[in-house]
């Protein structure tokens, strides 16, 4: 499914899941067992895996490994209805990533059909296992697709840039999907096409998650790169050393607003204000069009220990004893900041004056 080089944060065989613990990177390499869904549900909490679409996958898998061996006394409708709570359980670990909400729904759809016809419980779970490893090998195709589309429409929007500088926030590569990566893959997309300059990746506090994760994708797969603090970009856009800023997305609304990791609005008001395009690079499983805007989005509040203490809460106090926390995980961009949304089925682009994205639309024809 990847390169045989590539870094995987999922590794699967049937009745089998391994996920690395991302915690300890770079580091090391460590990878846990996962056998069912609480190890699934406290590995996704915890943040040994992290990133939508590899939360997804993660969650679908590890109760597939579950019941690939379950001994489950009951009727087809009984089997089904278990699949759906456990689902609904896991759902609960991050809720603000729609990827995870959207892939258990369309499983339990996919279950209670089978339940109808099915002759024996373990004809459902046949028909979820099989359907979870589905989307594993999906997901690789679809992120090497929005790198392309990405990669192809940076390229024709930047035509006076002979190399392209990008920035990115978070982790969105390999390690953040079951392979390849959304805004990083756009990155990888531009390196293979020998047009990228080079990439600048945010430490991304309080988490770490761009120094520790992108950080070492980027050194693995020898892209050009430069770490910097977040509060260093508007700095280096103001010198005009980035073309181009590419995030991915947890959620995003019908109008396109988008919830991210926090500090991605700090970017794109720092990018729109030196003429700096910002994209946003997702799966169509993280549009929720049930969301007019993003006032309804959930934000995700984590545990003031990553704030109060080193290492994303994981080591020693480094902020005075008694203060209060406030640690939002993710914020939400307007739209109007968007340049694009770039997605495995096409850029999708303003449509209006206002600034606005007309995503329903483009989605129905793009199906």
């Amino acid at each position: 499914m990847v390169g045989s080089d590539a870094l995987q944060s999922i590794v699967y065989n049937r009745g089998s899941l391994r996920l690395l613990d991302q915690r300890k990177l770079p580091l090391e390499m460590d990878y846990i067992d996962v056998k069912s869904s609480a190890d699934g549900w406290n590995a996704i909490r915890d943040m040994f895996v992290r990133g939508a679409p590899a939360i997804a996958i993660a969650a679908a898998l590890a109760l597939a490994v579950e019941v690939s061996d379950l001994d489950f006394i009951g009727t087809p409708g009984e089997a089904a209805s278990f699949v759906s709570k456990k689902l609904e359980y896991l759902v609960s670990s991050r809720p603000t990533a729609v990827s995870l909400s959207d892939a258990a729904t369309k499983l339990q759809t996919l279950v209670s059909k089978a339940a109808e016809t099915a002759k024996d419980s373990k004809a459902i779970f046949q028909v979820y296992i099989e359907a979870a490893e589905t989307m594993l090998v999906d997901d690789v195709a679809d992120n090497k697709a929005i790198g392309s589309h990405g990669a192809v429409f940076l390229q024709r929007q930047l035509a006076n840039s002979k190399k392209i500088s990008v920035l990115t926030h978070c982790n969105t590569g390999s390690l953040a999907t079951a392979g390849y990566g959304t805004a990083l893959g756009v990155i990888r997309a531009l390196h293979s096409g020998g047009v990228l300059e080079k990439a600048f990746c945010t430490k991304t506090r309080p988490f770490n998650q761009g120094s520790r994760l992108t950080a070492f994708e980027l050194v693995h797969e020898k892209i050009p790169a430069t770490l910097i603090a977040d509060s260093a970009a508007a700095a280096l856009m103001i010198q005009g050393h980035v073309q181009a800023v590419i995030v991915g997305a947890d959620r995003i609304a019908a109008n396109g607003d988008t919830a991210n990791k926090i500090g991605t609005y700090n970017l794109a008001i720092s990018a729109k204000h030196h003429s700096v395009q910002f994209y946003v690079a997702a799966l169509v499983t993280s549009i929720d069009l049930s969301l007019p805007s993003g006032d309804e989005i959930v934000r995700e509040e984590r545990s003031p220990k990553e704030l109060l203490n080193s290492e994303g809460g994981l080591g020693k106090q480094v902020a005075a004893s008694g203060i209060s926390v406030w640690n939002p995980a993710f914020d939400v961009t307007p739209a109007n900041l968007i340049t694009a949304i770039i997605t495995e089925k096409g850029v999708i682009t303003k449509t209006d004056a206002d600034g606005s994205f007309d995503i329903k639309g483009f989605l129905q024809p793009a199906k």
